[in-house]
């Protein structure tokens, strides 16, 4: 049993195809069968090292490793000899210098695995070019020589290309192959309704990768886009879906893209990662804002990560929400300052700030009594000091506990910080 994702280095791996690569992936490993990578690169004008490159490292990154790989630009000479094959047997004629399959007229039947039967009548079909007058093949026939070589016994890919099967079976036959069977993936819709578009999702996976997404979240997001685990299960890790994998339960009908269900799913996974692992995630991103130099305290990072783990959609998040932790001075907006800098709080700062002066020991218990304290003796409620104090620190409205936040500051910049809120 062996299955092949076909990708075109004329662009990026986009999400629909990293899904059709992920579906053929996951049936051959819950087949105990082969998953080849063939790189269909017979455009030699418009096919780019950068987009194979970008297709290589995303394939990767998704986890979906491949048995075998070709590329196409070096089996010219194979569609060539299957051409002549054609023109002696008098199943195609030349047209210039093109190569053309004379097309018989007749019904074609294929099982679709997900689909189950499809009929075509091929008189609505023209005679087929092969090889075009440049010499190079056409889709549909380097495709089918390289199914049949490369011993493909199922071909999974997008409805888009339901139009190519009876095309593809008619060569197939003509050259005395075996014909695979086919299963043809619902196409995944935008979440106006339309095909999926730039503004509805369908960017590049390694935009979703600098997004801040993990692998995991994309991974467990795409195989939700026609197929289910069942028991209304969603979140669930590659190793476990290829076990419960089964080509018959996709979907016939279109599967909708959300970037929002794809945020949700990918939490989930950032709040099961290990947090050395999700440190090492995030930590090319902090050195790349220059918030880290080449030697930092990595049991400190680690604490600033374990602080927000339970809050991030996306790696960029962190790096948005927690630059207070490793900038030295804080920017406060406008709004902000008018709103919380009151001179009431301007004046409790200075008092917060004396008060934090005395304590040896800068933890949240000992952060948490004197601010406590401090509120007692100013008979104020608590929330009247929790928020300026907030956005003094960290510059942010919202974020994780104030104590917790003031130990990750540390006993001099909240000092610093909290004089000179109180001196704007």
């Amino acid at each position: 049993m062996k299955v092949r994702f076909a990708p075109s280095p004329t662009g990026y791996l986009h999400i629909g195809g990293a899904r059709t690569a992920l579906f053929n992936w996951m049936y051959a490993k819950s087949q105990k069968g082969s998953f080849v990578l063939r790189i269909e690169d017979t455009d030699l004008e418009r096919s780019k090292k950068e987009f194979l490159d970008e297709i290589l490292e995303s394939i990767q990154w998704l986890g979906l490793s491949f048995d075998e790989i070709y590329k196409q630009s070096e089996r010219f000479d194979i569609y060539r000899k299957y051409a002549d094959q054609l023109l002696k047997e008098e199943k195609a004629y030349r047209e210039g210098e093109a190569v053309i399959l004379k097309m018989p007229q007749k019904e074609i039947k294929i099982y679709d695995l997900i689909r189950d039967e499809i009929v075509f009548d091929t008189a609505v079909l023209k005679d087929q070019v092969l090889m075009k007058s440049d010499g190079s093949p056409t889709y549909s026939f380097a495709c089918v020589v390289d199914d049949a070589l490369m011993e493909i016994s199922h071909v999974i890919r997008g409805e888009d290309h339901i139009s190519n099967t009876p095309k593809q079976v008619v060569i197939y036959e003509a050259l005395g192959f075996k014909i695979p069977k086919f299963a043809h993936l619902p196409l995944i819709m935008g979440e106006d309704g339309g095909r999926l578009s730039k503004r509805t999702g369908a960017v590049a996976v390694s935009d979703y990768k600098k997004m801040g997404f993990v692998p995991e979240g994309i991974v467990n997001y795409l195989m939700l886009l026609g197929w289910s685990p069942g028991a209304n299960q969603e979140i669930i890790n590659l190793k476990k879906a290829v076990e419960k994998f089964s080509i018959k339960k996709i979907n016939k009908a279109s599967a909708v893209f959300s970037i929002e269900k794809l945020k949700w799913v990918n939490t989930q996974h950032i709040r099961q990662m290990d947090l050395e692992k999700l440190t090492d995630l995030i930590v090319p991103l902090l050195k790349e804002k220059g918030y880290l130099e080449a030697e930092f305290d990595r049991k400190k990072v680690e604490s600033i990560v374990n602080l927000f783990k339970g809050r991030i959609s996306i790696l960029e998040d962190f790096v948005d929400w927690a630059d207070f932790a490793f900038l030295k001075e804080i920017d406060v907006s406008d709004g902000d300052k008018e709103k919380f800098f009151t001179d009431d709080a301007k004046k409790r700062f200075k008092l917060l700030a004396d008060s934090f002066e005395k304590l040896e020991v800068f933890d949240i218990k000992l952060c948490e009594e004197s601010f406590r304290g401090l509120v007692d003796e100013l008979k104020i409620k608590a929330a009247d000091l929790v928020h300026p104090v907030r956005v003094a620190l960290t510059g942010k409205t919202i974020g994780p506990g104030l104590f917790e936040t003031m130990a990750i500051v540390g006993k001099e910049n909240t000092i610093k910080r909290l004089r000179r809120a109180a001196n704007l």
